[in-house]
């Protein structure tokens, strides 16, 4: 109400609305506070979920984009076919997602939440399993779930009819305790604290999760190799295309075996039938020797894995590996390499490169396709149409001058840089391409040499029954990991589920049975009160009743 000269009514000095200058300010918090401040918002559940969602999101770029850890050669190839975005894309460790700094710091801001949520939670729990279950309360009929029930009976009669209700709900798993006093007897029981327990263990169980990951990837190794049929290489180092690491990984970590491609397997549909060409079962057959010398023959197979000496061995890819070889002008072999080429297509398609840097008058470079069953397109450029080895044709583009490889920086072998080398054959040279069928041999443009695709069919083989198929060798990319934490995130995993189902199935319960006798009988009331949503709790004390009165 206004006052009779028309201004505001006066408002006391402390009042919400009141002078900003009538001296009343909020004490300042200083230091201490807002690091207590800034700590109860971290340690709250609220934060904790919030942190676990950016974890989540935060992972999905390492679903999208390649990651060095896991695909090197995909994170080569993007930078290929990217080359604009990629230093944008590395600059933010978009290649490195789970071991980028800010992944780190959601990771850690997530483990300190935790913690500071559960070791206080923890210390509650225990408090209220050791405390009694509360009083009676003086009025029952105020809960919501409140049954009463008149029974004929005096004062011990009252007395028994409580013992009975004690004892149901022990055997119900209730905790209890009696409250006897002023006229009446009465009976408190509580359940559900496995409810809170299977809470805790949840968000314990997170952190263990967080923990054997991040310990665990310190001592895990990925490593990835190519290996052709009739090849032992050793598990070290050295011999390996690529490995990623952790940071506790020395250089003697890795097992001592030598693993040895025998052969690599593929089947293939029939031409002429339903989905002719697609390749079905692929299997590597390999002999490991650990050390001592024992040898044991073992199959690495698509989501088959094969495991030697605590490592995991992974088949991630296959192809063709022609062996050829370059001989100079006086017929001396100065190159004899088994090659692997990467497919291009379904069909098996595909691309190697050679390099001789010794033995010719200069540096010859060769871009290598491999065609295991030949076709021409109406362009006149080959194809093929089938995966296995039916009429198989290696065509090759020569290439002379600098490889590049004597200044020091580091060639990819899959790889050939034809800028500064001439091109002798294929292309717009107007002269074509070599090609060669598996045991002929062509000679080199300009009296370099020749140069031989060679037969691997073993000898005494059939040809008539084997035909090419086995001309040429096969490679299997093999992938060895090592990551003994899986299994305490597994332990944790399962744990957590189990403690979440828990929190959400087990309901938090309180229940009274009280009996006040008078002279018309006995007055029985049954009143339970729930922690939470709790949609069965008129149903359990209805039940409740029905099977105490029918006790008595």
């Amino acid at each position: 109400m206004k006052q009779r000269d028309g201004s505001e009514p006066l408002r006391p000095s402390d009042h919400v609305d009141g002078d900003a200058d009538s001296g009343v300010n909020s004490p300042a918090l200083g230091i201490v506070g807002w690091l207590r401040w800034g700590w109860r918002q971290l340690t709250s559940m609220r934060t904790a979920l919030v942190l676990l969602l950016l974890l989540a999101i935060a992972a999905v770029p390492g679903s999208i984009f390649p990651q060095r850890m896991a695909n090197p050669n995909g994170v080569t190839q993007w930078e290929r076919d990217n080359p604009d975005l990629f230093p944008i894309l590395d600059a933010i460790q978009m290649f490195d997602v789970y071991m980028s700094a800010w992944f780190s710091a959601i990771y850690i801001l997530l483990f300190v939440s935790l913690v500071g949520c559960i070791l206080p939670r923890t210390k509650h729990h225990w408090k209220a399993l050791r405390s009694r279950p509360p009083r009676t309360p003086a009025r029952l009929s105020r809960l919501d779930d409140h049954l009463e029930q008149r029974i004929d009976g005096d004062q011990d009669d009252a007395k028994h009819a409580v013992d009975l209700a004690e004892a149901q709900l022990r055997s119900a798993g209730y905790r209890v305790e009696r409250y006897d006093g002023r006229g009446s007897f009465s009976v408190s029981a509580e359940r559900g604290y496995l409810r809170e327990t299977g809470n805790l263990v949840f968000h314990a169980s997170l952190v263990g999760v967080l923990l054997a990951v991040g310990i665990g990837g310190g001592f895990a190794y990925t490593g990835q190799r190519v290996i052709y049929e009739g090849q032992a290489v050793v598990n070290a180092l050295v011999d390996y295309s690529s490995m990623n690491r952790g940071r506790f990984v020395g250089d003697d970590a890795l097992t001592p075996y030598a693993i040895r491609l025998d052969s690599f397997d593929v089947t293939y549909q029939p031409p002429l039938t339903s989905g002719a060409g697609q390749a079905g079962d692929f299997a590597a057959n390999v002999t490991v020797r650990e050390p001592g010398g024992d040898e044991t023959k073992g199959t690495v197979r698509v989501n088959h894995p094969l495991e030697v000496a605590g490592e995991r061995i992974y088949l991630l890819g296959n192809g063709y590996a022609p062996t050829i070889t370059v001989r100079d002008a006086e017929g001396t072999p100065v190159y004899s390499e088994t090659v692997p080429f990467l497919p291009q297509d379904a069909n098996l398609t595909s691309l190697g490169v050679l390099k001789i840097a010794d033995g010719l008058p200069e540096q010859i470079g060769m871009l290598g396709f491999l065609y295991p069953t030949q076709a021409t397109l109406e362009t006149g450029a080959l194809t093929s149409v089938y995966g296995d080895l039916l009429d198989p044709i290696l065509t090759l583009n020569v290439y002379s001058g600098d490889l590049g490889i004597d200044g020091g920086v580091p060639r990819s072998v899959y790889e050939l840089d034809p800028s500064g080398m001439e091109q002798l054959t294929g292309g717009d040279t107007g002269v074509e391409s070599i090609k060669l069928a598996p045991g002929e041999t062509a000679d080199l443009p300009n009296g370099l040499g020749t140069v031989t695709f060679e037969d691997e069919t073993p000898e005494g083989a059939d040809r008539d029954q084997v035909g090419m198929t086995e001309s040429v060798k096969r490679f299997a990319s093999l992938q060895t990991h090592r990551d003994d934490s899986s299994i305490f995130v597994l332990v944790f995993a399962v744990l957590a589920v189990l403690g979440l189902l828990t929190a959400l199935f087990v309901p938090r319960r309180r229940v009274w049975v009280k009996a006040t006798p008078d002279e018309t009988g006995i007055r029985l009331e049954y009143a339970a009160l729930a922690r939470g949503d709790d949609p069965t709790l008129a149903t359990a004390i209805e039940q409740l009743r029905a099977k105490h009165l029918d006790s008595l």
